[in-house]
């Protein structure tokens, strides 16, 4: 008979793991010393010993290894444990790769990022219609990430994927708030969609208009600061080409930057204002 400590060093299992093996009823030492308290192990012990270490190391809990360890074990009950195990198994790696695909895409994001440079990124482009589901609200501009969230949540329950890019639309400023005197905003936040479900009262979905001919500024901004240099900086340079704004329409910024992909309070957008036709 062995001692726990000559144990704990045959078997390379520490005195504290043994005796918790003990607790489990996973392996209990063959006698203990009833005036001692001394626990003994027998040689054979050590297969044991390393019949747990292959169980584990083949990702089995201690619970799950105990039903192996039995005398009456069957081989029908080892082989159900088994491939209960291997399908447990095949789920994590399963999960594993989709996680590993998600982090995968947010290098890919981050390396296009890297792409933008810190200066403003200016041009003319047109803007072709777009279907989408859409909010419109007279609200102080700190409520935009509410209906940011209102018309994400609609697009989703209507069984729309990961959409693309946010779209706002500023329609006007009516003044400031009587409380905290911030700026109260007639604004409408779109998402493109590939279907036409219903709307809900709140969300509309419908076409929204094209823009023929826009000035744009790619740049890195708070989506919800008051102001926005960028806007001056587009502004400044529509009036050096001899460009003039389409004063009707509304100025539009669109956030290419999901949600799930920020990092800190920035984020990638175009900031569109419409020019008259040439």
């Amino acid at each position: 008979m062995l001692r726990i400590g000559e144990f704990s060093r045959l078997s390379r299992v520490t005195v504290k793991t043994l005796r918790f093996y003990d607790e489990l009823g996973l392996l209990r030492p063959a006698k203990v010393d009833e005036e001692s308290g001394y626990r003994y192990y027998s040689p054979e012990q050590l297969l044991t010993v390393k019949r747990i270490a292959a169980l584990k190391e083949q990702g089995f809990t201690l619970e799950q290894i105990a039903p192996f360890l039995r005398e009456e074990a069957a081989a029908e009950d080892v082989k159900a444990a088994l491939l209960a195990k291997r399908a447990e198994m095949e789920r994590q790696i399963r999960e594993a790769e989709r996680q590993l695909q998600g982090i995968e895409g947010r290098l890919r994001y981050l390396d296009r990022q890297g792409e933008v440079s810190g200066e403003y990124e200016f041009r003319i482009r047109e803007v072709p219609p777009e279907r989408v589901a859409s909010v419109r609200d007279v609200v102080p501009r700190s409520r935009l990430c509410l209906l940011l969230d209102e018309v994400s949540r609609y697009a989703e329950s209507s069984g729309e994927g990961p959409h693309g890019a946010m779209i706002i639309v500023q329609h006007a400023v009516h003044g400031t708030t009587e409380e905290e005197g911030e700026e109260l905003v007639d604004i409408e936040v779109a998402v493109p969609i590939a279907a036409e479900p219903p709307g809900d009262g709140r969300v509309k979905v419908g076409l929204l208009p094209g823009i023929p001919r826009a000035a744009s500024c790619v740049h890195r901004c708070d989506p919800y600061a008051s102001s926005c240099s960028a806007l001056s900086e587009l502004i400044s340079w529509i009036a050096d080409r001899g460009e003039r704004v389409a004063g009707s329409e509304p100025i539009r910024e669109l956030y290419l930057t999901p949600d799930r992909q920020m990092y800190g309070n920035r984020r990638t957008a175009e900031l569109l204002i419409p020019l008259l036709p040439l």
